[in-house]
């Protein structure tokens, strides 16, 4: 049995939030080219309440401490993973996995069609740990011009183009 647990995120997380974000992108200081981005930017708290009343973001709480979180924006029928992060020190023990897992079954039944994300394709805890999970990569950005605009936005913002994918796991 683990020591922590999951739910709907609550106005008040999202304090905890920005922390939690920036510790866990450290982890791209060893990857190579991307360490520059290391702990760049976090989404401010005010953004991410907004989220949070829109009904669909998640976080790992452990003995009262934030440990993990999953933050969402709904288009249409598709929910988007706009962050999803995991404290480095809890790393290892299912909460990312289970997190996806919640947000898939909370999207499924509001009567979202497909969770869509963008990630790095070579970072293996990006497209190759959702690929794990039932995401797969958009080979056609053409077809989806939210996401298109979405890896637009990210490459204005520093991001190698090149190591970026958009990714969709229908549900069903």
């Amino acid at each position: 049995m683990s020591d922590w647990h999951i739910r709907l995120a609550r106005p008040e997380d999202a304090e905890h939030l920005p922390a939690i974000e920036l510790a866990a992108g450290m982890l791209f200081r060893e990857v190579e080219g991307l360490s520059e981005i290391a702990g760049m930017h976090a989404i401010p708290a005010d953004q991410q309440r907004s989220m949070i009343r829109k009904g669909h973001s998640l976080v790992a709480e452990m003995d009262g401490r934030l440990v993990g979180f999953l933050s969402t924006e709904p288009h249409r029928k598709e929910l988007h993973i706009r962050e999803f992060s995991v404290h480095p020190d809890m790393q290892g023990k299912g909460i990312g996995t289970i997190l996806l897992r919640g947000i898939g079954i909370d999207a499924h039944n509001s009567g979202f069609s497909a969770i869509t994300l963008t990630t790095f394709t070579d970072v293996p805890w990006n497209a190759p740990f959702y690929e794990r999970l039932g995401y797969t990569v958009i080979s056609d950005l053409a077809a989806h011009p939210r996401l298109n605009a979405e890896i637009e936005q990210e490459v204005q913002h520093g991001l190698p183009r090149e190591r970026r994918c958009a990714m969709i796991k229908f549900l069903g």
